[in-house]
């Protein structure tokens, strides 16, 4: 019975090579599973012992075969481990990395979402006689073993909400926070809350967690991921993967597949490859901050050894994050820095993992630092050496004007305003008694003064509108390429409104691209709203130099770019500009949908941020104008993924300093950028006829099943589920952000 169930083992192993291998044959494989299907017949008259010896001999033949295996696996090979059956799960871990755990979220299908796994667990430490006892939040994806109630670890908003409310829990109680990442990437629903725009909440509170966050990366799929992966330290398991999108995906785009049909193999293993999501790919870019080595073909439930060193490398990471933001840590940091991975050191150490409010400051200016200093080498930066010079000196002055006026200057002035007042009113005593004398003596001699009624009309009548700058006589506002079409237009609705034909120069010019009959709004150049939003002659771009380029070598991928860049005038899909809106000045960051369908790479990331942290020096309002997005950019890779939760930070780093920021969506927004740095602001709003969500119809189907109605993505929809806070018709945008920039915004209302 025993050596049937060894040759069992040796069968299954042998299967799962195959598995991982895909449609790909090995006939190393093939010839090794003849012989052990055919084992006990060629050796029916072989005593017991004989049988054993042959079978551990087979046993480790097979190793043999395993590691040489392992060492040619392709990245698509990678990805069908961490989708295989028999890979570790989170609940694995539970069991053999930790010394207890109580669940507390997530466990069977009566849950808020089955598939993510929250558990409240503790780590035992014996350090000479005494036993430390150490706690921590574990949060992660659950797949599950064959349990089909947990999705596939694909996460919907409510698991993604409940994870976050525990992590806030462990915030409060000061306890560092394990997360774990396993999932194909979220559910991609829009039933309240929203896929997206809970992701984006999610990120933008990890940002500012006061506890160690570590994260462990087995399956890292696109948003998905980031909803918890937000950490001041990330680990990736050897043979896992972390990818903007999945393999099958990318080949879908970049062979424009139809619905229904298939991507060729060849396709979707060249997509793997080159954008370069496997954990030693990701460790190159400094997207994570190890590699943690798991057993030929990847970890499964029986390889012990694996957890321990699991166990090791989390601890370790964790003591190294509280260190560094602790005093007198230099033996122990050095200690477990240089320690060897033989001798447990991690274990031997101890550190207290509670950290004091001057340790949680620099925890969170450190974890805003390392993000920063991400995707650096991602775009190319074309200025040059005198502009960037000049943008230094405008940076610098910009923060030694704010730092007199806001920090110092501000201190005082609310001492010297009331001395000011209180002087003025003593001295309108006294010039009051004069005005009256000088009225007396003015009757006496006969000379007129205004009447009563002339007083009083004076006070009462309306204010008159300051005149805004007007542009010359000769000057002509933009207008859309569209309106010398000598054509007429049908509106989309109307079959249901009764629309009439608009004609072309009407509807692009003066109409503003909107219906008469129904008010659709028809898409309009983003030129349009730069020239008929901000103030005349106000406009200065900044940081234009900032290129998009192709840091992960995607084939025929730099062509294209270059092919955008001629074709649109700019480097890459982000404008960033300072200007007027009534007088007000602002900092806007644009996302221009013209160029590569207004995708975020790691150009568009590092604009974005700049723009902010120049919006914050020169305190500044910050408008985030969303002329249309198709999410991050896929030929980037994890270089534009990161993104997400780079620039998130950069917006609550705005933010909580004081600033306001506004956000704009027009035609279609969808997937990281909405589930990022866009859908965290307090203030959204929409242009009407816009679409808002976190994936398409097309990869909703696609990963779903699921046929959506038509208005699924629809700006009511959003502004239904409080996604967005209002809807605009394009031709009061300019009057509605002003009345925003006068009545919203945070602590400090530099503009005013």
């Amino acid at each position: 019975m025993d050596i049937e169930k060894k040759l069992d083992g040796l069968l299954k192993r042998v299967g799962y090579a195959q598995d991982i291998l895909g449609d790909k044959e090995d006939r190393r494989l093939t010839a090794f599973s003849r012989k052990l299907e055919t084992f006990l017949d060629k050796n029916i008259n072989l005593g017991l012992e004989e049988l054993w010896d042959k079978l551990n001999t087979l046993d480790e033949s097979l190793a043999v075969l395993e590691k040489d295996i392992n060492i040619s696996l392709t990245p698509m090979d990678k990805v069908r481990i961490v989708r295989h059956s028999e890979r570790i799960c989170l609940k694995d871990i539970l069991e053999n990395v930790y010394d207890n755990y109580t669940e507390v979220g997530g466990k069977d299908d009566m849950s808020i979402d089955p598939g993510m796994v929250i558990a409240r667990a503790y780590v035992t430490r014996r350090i000479g006689k005494k036993v430390h006892n150490q706690p921590v939040m574990v949060v992660g994806q659950e797949k599950g073993h064959g349990q089909e109630f947990r999705n596939g670890g694909s996460i919907k908003p409510w698991g993604n909400a409940n994870a976050l409310r525990y992590m806030k829990v462990a915030a409060r109680e000061n306890i560092p926070i394990h997360t774990y990442v396993f999932t194909p990437g979220s559910y991609p629903i829009e039933d309240y809350p929203g896929a997206a725009q809970q992701i984006a909440e999610n990120i933008y509170e990890m940002s500012g967690l006061e506890v160690p966050v570590i994260s462990v990366i087995s399956e890292g799929g696109s948003g998905g991921a980031e909803a918890i992966a937000m950490a001041d330290k990330r680990i990736m398991l050897s043979h896992g993967y972390y990818s903007v999108i999945s393999p099958e995906g990318a080949a879908a785009i970049e062979g424009r597949i139809k619905g229904g049909e298939r991507a060729p193999t060849e396709l979707i293993e060249s997509c793997a490859k080159h954008q370069c999501i496997t954990a030693y790919d990701n460790l190159k870019f400094g997207y994570v901050d190890g590699v943690i080595e798991e057993p030929p073909l990847g970890a499964r439930p029986d390889h012990f050894d694996f957890f321990k060193e699991l166990r090791s490398e989390v601890i370790r990471a964790t003591d190294e994050v509280v260190l560094s933001v602790k005093g007198l840590r230099f033996f122990r940091g050095a200690a477990i820095k240089n320690r060897k991975k033989a001798d447990n050191g991690s274990e031997s150490v101890f550190v207290r993992w509670s950290i004091n409010s001057s340790a949680k400051e620099r925890l969170l200016w450190k974890r805003y630092k390392k993000y920063r200093r991400m995707s650096q080498h991602a775009y190319a930066d074309k200025r040059t050496f005198l502009e960037k010079i000049n943008s230094a000196k405008v940076d610098a002055m910009a923060a030694a004007y704010s730092t007199i006026r806001y920090d110092l200057i501000r201190k005082y002035q609310t001492k010297i305003l009331r001395l000011a007042e209180e002087a003025k009113d003593e001295i309108h005593v006294v010039t009051n008694k004069v005005d009256q004398f000088k009225q007396v003596a003015a009757e006496k001699i006969g000379l007129a003064s205004k009447s009563s009624q002339e007083v009083e009309f004076e006070l009462t009548k309306l204010s008159e509108d300051v005149e805004e700058q007007q542009p010359p006589a000769d000057y002509r506002h933009y207008v859309s390429p569209r309106a010398s079409e000598d054509r007429e237009v049908t509106c989309p609705n109307a079959d249901t409104h009764g629309c009439l034909e608009i004609w072309a120069r009407d509807l692009f010019d003066e109409f503003a691209g909107v219906c008469p009959t129904c008010g659709h709004h028809f898409p309009m150049e983003y030129r349009w709203y730069i020239a008929n939003l901000f103030d005349w002659g106000t406009v200065r771009e900044f940081n234009k130099s900032i290129c998009s380029g192709n840091p992960t070598g995607f084939p025929n991928y730099q062509e294209r770019l270059d092919a955008a860049k001629a074709k649109t005038g700019l480097q890459s899909g982000c404008i960033t500009f300072e200007a007027k809106i009534k007088h007000t000045r602002v900092t806007c960051a644009t996302l221009a949908a013209p160029f590569r369908g207004g995708s975020v790479g790691a150009a568009e990331g590092e604009k974005f941020v700049r723009a902010l942290e120049l919006a914050g020096k020169k305190r500044y309002p910050f408008l985030a104008y969303v002329h249309g997005t198709a999410g991050i950019r896929i030929q980037e890779g994890t270089n534009g993924l990161i993104q997400m939760p780079r620039c998130t930070l950069a917006v609550r780093r705005y933010i909580e300093s004081g600033g306001l920021y506004i956000v704009l969506y027009d035609t279609n927004s969808y997937a990281g950028p909405v589930a990022s740095f866009l859908g965290c602001s307090p203030y959204q709003y929409a242009v009407r006829s816009s679409r808002i969500g976190f994936a398409g119809p097309g990869v909703i189907k696609e990963t779903t099943g699921l046929e959506i109605p038509p208005d699924y993505h629809s700006a009511y929809n959003a502004l239904s589920r409080g996604h967005i806070q209002d809807i605009w018709d394009r031709r009061d945008i300019r009057r509605n952000l002003h009345q925003a920039f006068l009545t919203v915004g945070g602590r400090n209302l530099y503009y005013r």
